[in-house]
């Protein structure tokens, strides 16, 4: 079976040395292997995302010189692939109405704080959702909805755990393409995520899963910044019944302080390079890839 590679931005802003990296990457790797490369719009944050940004991916994208298919995918022309998903998970009983809001949970870890106690947090930081709306009775929680308040939907991760099992995940060297030893996926630590926002139908970790298996996806090359969640889309893979692609989570291109590079660091963005006179070969050269 002929190997699928996918680069996949969200238009929420223009691309900088970091996706050009990234996005060189997974070509190389694709022609390396004798594969497809897709380019996907990971456009599920329509608060955030611009039509502008995406046709200035396109741009970077060709600009670069990737030899992608077309057409390319946008995450908003398969919503309801990520509801019937969704209502999967809800038969499964794994997925409940979560009506604490971001500042009430900031509350409730400054109460604790404040009394010595430490609150656990998922590998990005965020505090852990306390899962006070699990056990929710249903009537109670209809009720709510029915009235309007808002909530999002989030995974009892526990329980999903307790069904799935043991997993791993197979991450491979770019430079050779051997796989390494099966990575164990600790999904527990990210506690119960959110499956669908208050105003999006389905979160990244949903749609990210829902979209590789529809395109057939066997290569999984993304920023190191991802492989801590590469746990909850395995077991959001097992308990769905989707393929398992392989992974590779490459390094990152920091900026002179040891950050990440940001969507507002207007000197690294593609746009702005291309007008000081580099060539898609000088991006090559500065984020390290041969020419």
């Amino acid at each position: 079976m002929q190997p699928v590679f996918r680069f996949a931005p969200s238009p929420n802003g223009p691309l900088h040395l970091g996706h050009a990296f990234s996005a060189l990457l997974n070509a190389d790797l694709a022609k390396g292997a004798n594969g497809r490369l897709l380019v996907r719009i990971d456009d599920i944050d329509r608060e955030r995302c611009r039509p502008e940004f995406e046709a200035a991916i396109v741009e970077d994208c060709e600009w670069l010189g990737l030899n992608f298919e077309r057409p390319v995918r946008r995450q908003t022309d398969h919503l309801h692939e990520y509801g019937n998903a969704l209502d999967r998970l809800r038969e499964l009983g794994l997925a409940y109405p979560a009506f604490m809001s971001r500042a009430e949970i900031a509350r409730g870890v400054d109460a604790d704080e404040r009394n010595g106690r430490s609150w656990p947090r998922d590998p990005d930081g965020s505090p852990i959702y306390p899962g006070d709306d699990r056990s929710l009775a249903v009537a109670e929680a209809n009720a709510r909805i029915e009235a309007g308040a808002p909530h999002a939907i989030r995974l009892d991760v526990a329980r999903a755990i307790a069904l799935a099992g043991p997993l791993t995940w197979r991450e491979f060297r770019s430079d050779t393409f051997d796989e390494v030893e099966p990575i164990r996926a600790e999904p527990g630590q990210w506690g119960d995520v959110v499956l669908a926002g208050r105003d999006t139908t389905a979160s990244y970790h949903l749609a990210v899963v829902i979209d590789d298996t529809a395109q057939d996806i066997s290569h999984v090359v993304r920023g190191h910044d991802l492989q801590a969640a590469t746990s909850i889309h395995r077991l959001l893979q097992t308990l769905l019944g989707l393929a398992e692609p392989v992974y590779h989570h490459h390094r990152l291109i920091l900026d002179d302080e040891g950050r990440k590079l940001a969507k507002s660091d207007d000197d690294v963005g593609m746009a702005a390079l291309r007008q000081n006179g580099f060539t898609s070969a000088d991006i090559r050269r500065i984020v390290g890839l041969p020419v």
